[in-house]
């Protein structure tokens, strides 16, 4: 038996009509197992935008929308019965009509993915991030920045401002770390041990006298070649933590097909 949710006013007189909704690839991710049969029961003019995410899918996540056979994008009002297949950025679809950004080259991360941003800084990558920001702060950001969103709040990615954003789908930031990486095409944009692991800024050589009076005994002793952020001072250089660091940029890397 299928499960009927109306959008509208609950006006009983008003005309009804059914949408019939299909998701393909990995946008069931989002879908409750009840919700399934993807139908929607509609009183006024929807949009697909709305209707998309009734369902829980941010559309951020949505790279192609087909309605009774043509594409459309989100703005599309509904507004008789209709059947719509929505597919994610992973599908091998022959339509050159999508409607998300593949290539990019900065984000904006949420406080809850702090190892997730440690991972992409290590690669290289641009990432904004503050443990603290709240919600219209990480919009600002991206909006004034003009960087993509990468969250797991699914009402935050849902938010109108928001052009272009992921939701990563596990839970390990390493396999969070690949996800991002597939999603927006940066295989070949990665540069390992270039960027501020603290803030973000990209690192510049050193003379070891412009920072000795930040080292520790030892390390003024063995090491002789530093790198420094220009925009926080910290500090780096070949020391032990480094071979666990490229371990961890080698596992990434050979998880990720060139």
């Amino acid at each position: 038996m299928a499960i009927e949710r109306s959008i509208g006013s609950g006006d009983s007189a008003a005309k009804k009509y059914s949408v019939v909704v299909s998701f393909h690839g990995d946008l069931g991710f989002f879908v409750k197992c009840k919700e399934r049969s993807g139908l929607r029961v509609l009183t006024h003019k929807t949009s697909v935008k709305d209707v998309i995410e009734s369902f829980g899918v941010p559309h951020p996540e949505v790279d192609l929308i087909v309605l009774n056979g043509r594409p459309v994008d989100f703005s599309f009002h509904l507004e008789a019965d209709a059947a719509l297949d929505v597919y994610p950025i992973s599908a091998n679809c022959s339509s050159t009509f999508r409607l998300q950004t593949r290539e990019v080259r900065a984000f904006v991360a949420d406080g809850h993915l702090g190892k997730l941003v440690r991972d992409l800084r290590l690669l290289g990558i641009d990432v904004s991030y503050n443990r603290d920001a709240n919600d219209r702060e990480l919009l600002d950001t991206m909006t004034r920045e003009n960087r993509a969103l990468l969250t797991r709040d699914r009402p935050l990615l849902m938010h109108r401002t928001v052009k272009t954003g992921y939701f990563p789908r596990s839970q390990h930031p390493m396999e969070q770390t690949v996800e991002v990486i597939r999603r927006f095409g940066l295989a070949r944009a990665l540069a390992p041990f270039v960027r501020c692991l603290r803030c973000n800024g990209l690192l510049a050589p050193v003379s070891k006298q412009e920072v000795i009076h930040l080292l520790e005994p030892l390390t003024r002793l063995y090491y002789d070649d530093f790198q420094s952020c220009p925009q926080c001072g910290q500090s780096y250089w070949r020391g032990s933590h480094v071979a666990k660091l490229e371990k961890r940029v080698e596992a990434i890397l050979h998880k990720i097909p060139v």
